[in-house]
């Protein structure tokens, strides 16, 4: 897919998110925002996936450890297919099935539930371990928080995954440098987060802007060709991305826009669509 046509999809991803935060009156906008372009990235370009047949036993696994940016998931789900664009707006409502943080047993093209921080990272080791040793060929992405590696858990993972030389397994890094409580360099830093996955035998690479198409497709080409130990994809994102009042706002980490502030963030997302439409 051209990268024009990507970028469109991810604007769109985007008032999608914004969209249904509103509706749910309540949600993380931030960091689904910052990840849509990676989102649109890996289901539009990136992964071996069928949404037509969500469950095929040859499908590249996707495990948002993240969990609570999970509008941004079901946004792109819902722009690739899996179900209609129309049921965003029951995000967290009760009867829903999209709630606040994925589950696999009742959202199509969800392959883990997850919420706990932490804990996506080792289910996407397991997948990529049992796809090892069961001799399949689909590769498992995981897309974790800059806060949430300070979870020791992560680390846990990390060690075995390197061990295991698991070279079917992506961990990408969401690295907008905010979470709930401000600056994560602030509140327990986690840097130099490269060095770190290094020290676990990860392939790493950094990538300078995470929302840029090109510069994803050469960290995912490379990742691709990596063969012998897994891949750790650090990107630098905005949290807040395409909003103007909601960029690099740690207070818009988990809380949703009111109508004045719905209708502004709608204007901003229908600029950029307007620029890239006279691309």
């Amino acid at each position: 897919m051209e990268k024009l046509e990507l970028q469109k999809i991810a604007n769109e991803v985007r008032k999608d998110i914004v969209t249904a935060v509103h509706a749910a009156k309540a949600g993380h906008p931030g960091g689904s925002l910052s990840a849509a372009d990676v989102f649109t990235y890996l289901y539009f370009e990136e992964m071996n996936i069928d949404p037509k047949d969500p469950k095929k036993a040859d499908r590249d696994r996707f495990v948002l450890s993240k969990g609570h940016t999970a509008p941004g998931l079901y946004s792109v789900l819902a722009e690739r297919g899996y179900f209609p664009k129309e049921d965003l707006k029951t995000l967290r409502h009760l009867g829903s099935y999209l709630q606040g943080h994925p589950d696999m047993k009742h959202i199509p093209g969800v392959d883990m539930s997850s919420g706990s921080l932490g804990q996506g990272i080792s289910a996407a080791v397991g997948m990529a371990l049992s796809a090892r040793l069961s001799g399949d060929s689909y590769r498992v992405y995981t897309l974790l928080g800059d806060g949430e590696i300070q979870e020791g858990q992560v680390w846990e993972a990390a060690m075995f995954a390197g061990h295991r030389k698991l070279d079917n397994l992506v961990v990408i890094v969401d690295n907008n440098g905010l979470q709930i409580d401000g600056n994560i360099a602030d509140v327990c830093s986690p840097y130099p987060i490269d060095k770190k996955f290094e020290a676990f035998n990860f392939h790493v690479i950094n990538v300078a802007d995470g929302n840029d198409m090109d510069q994803l497709k050469a960290a995912f080409d490379e990742a691709r060709a990596t063969k012998g130990m897994p891949t750790a994809i650090i990107m630098k994102t905005v949290k807040g991305k395409g909003v103007s009042f909601m960029e690099n706002e740690a207070g818009w980490h988990g809380k949703a826009p009111n109508d004045e502030q719905y209708a502004q963030a709608m204007a901003d997302l229908e600029k950029v669509g307007e620029a890239l439409c006279q691309k």
